[in-house]
């Protein structure tokens, strides 16, 4: 078995991978004995570990890659599949899609510690490592990838090397920052793509089948990631398709538990379980409000979708307003986002912003302090008024 799975694991290798890394790749700690990386489909956890996978010091055969989905892996404990790999000397196994293996945590507490072997594994975003059979979060670092930065998709689709920025460092130095990158590219005629198409990779191989592959990210993480990992009924699907759908077209701050829990046909307590699935599988976002378990236990303040692209496949007419909070929310995925008195957001519980077009005024938070206007369709701000697009550098 293991020499068939070596020979699939060269096959894989063999593969032509991009030659950017995502942000996340210098951040790993590779060097421990336990790594997870979590996040949504299609993100490009895959790809990373691949990558890594080429560049380490191993020889071919030291290193293995396995999918969950292959037929061997399938049948076999991944614990018994590590240990005789151990035994032709493998070093190294990287294991992809491993919410796809029942048992993976009792599975990854054996290897961790009776054998010696390092492993680093993907999976989906919707898992619960905490609430696993075993509390993996005590031994495995583990990190979460996110969809494609602004700055990441320019660079794959122009084979560049743009540097982000911390929120920091755009706050206080947002004009020069924006001169410096604007005389690398003109970030405006990229924007409208991003918001279409630029949250994940899948935009490299064909803009005209992109759509396609969103229903694609949307279906899989519906019916296999939720559907296995929370044990969500076939039948129940659709009303998870439908909430999201509702939330598509809802102003952010709009969402009712009584009319969505009445237009799904479901009781609340269903409804509020149903949306933490739906954000832990990165396909809404939470802004405010608490979970205790898996489920809120009070009403979010803002409910979104999780980035812009999944606008294209779940409602007609997309608020333009909607779609610019939700690529700043995306882009400051690393900060702590409240909902202000006044404002849209509240950042780190800090800065507070505006988000609005290119007139977008100061009236609604003049006087308060650390306020910025947040503005579209402008390349270069001017003190408190930065450019939108600059917060895709973040990362």
């Amino acid at each position: 078995m293991i020499s068939k799975l070596i020979k699939y694991s060269i096959l894989k290798l063999s593969f032509k991978l991009p030659k950017q890394k995502r942000f996340l790749y210098k951040r790993v700690d590779f060097n421990s004995k336990l790594v997870g990386i979590i996040g949504a489909r299609g993100a490009g956890k895959t790809t990373m570990l691949l990558q890594y996978l080429k560049d380490v010091d191993l020889n071919d055969d030291e290193k293995l890659y396995i999918s969950c989905d292959h037929p061997m892996v399938a049948t076999n404990s991944l614990f018994e599949i590590a240990e005789e790999a151990h035994k032709y000397g493998v070093k190294l196994i990287v294991i992809d899609e491993i919410h796809k293996s029942k048992n993976f945590s009792v599975d990854l507490k054996n290897i961790y510690d009776f054998l010696d072997i390092k492993i680093v594994f993907t999976g989906s975003s919707a898992i619960s490592l905490e609430q696993s059979k075993v509390d993996l979060s005590r031994r495995a670092l583990i990190y979460k990838l996110p969809e494609l930065s602004f700055r990441e998709f320019i660079n794959l689709k122009e084979n560049l090397e743009l540097e982000p920025f911390s929120l920091e460092e755009i706050l206080t130095n947002h004009t020069n920052i924006s001169s410096k990158i604007l005389q690398e590219i003109r970030p405006l005629k990229y924007f409208n793509e991003y918001l279409e198409y630029g949250a994940y990779p899948y935009f490299l191989e064909s803009l005209t089948s992109y759509s396609q592959r969103l229903v694609e990210i949307l279906n899989q993480t519906l019916r296999e990631d939720i559907a296995t990992i929370y044990r969500v009924k076939p039948e129940n699907i659709e009303i998870l398709q439908k909430i999201l759908e509702l939330i598509c077209a809802s102003e952010p701050y709009e969402i009712n538990y009584e009319k969505i829990s009445s237009i799904a046909n479901i009781s609340k307590n269903t409804l509020k379980q149903y949306l933490y699935y739906l954000e832990k599988a990165s396909l809404a976002r939470r802004v405010g409000g608490k979970i205790r378990g898996n489920q809120y236990i009070s009403k979010p303040d803002k409910l979104y979708l999780h980035n812009t692209n999944l606008f294209n496949i779940l409602c007609d007419e997309p608020k333009i307003g909607t779609k610019r909070e939700v690529f700043f929310a995306l882009s400051l995925n690393e900060h702590n986002l409240t909902y202000p008195k006044k404002g849209d957001f509240l950042v780190d519980s800090k800065y507070l912003f505006e988000i609005g077009g290119k007139n977008k005024s100061f009236n609604q938070i003049k006087d308060i302090s650390n306020s910025f206007v947040v503005a579209d369709d402008i390349e270069v701000g001017f003190k408190n008024k930065i450019p939108l697009w600059l917060f895709g550098f973040l990362y």
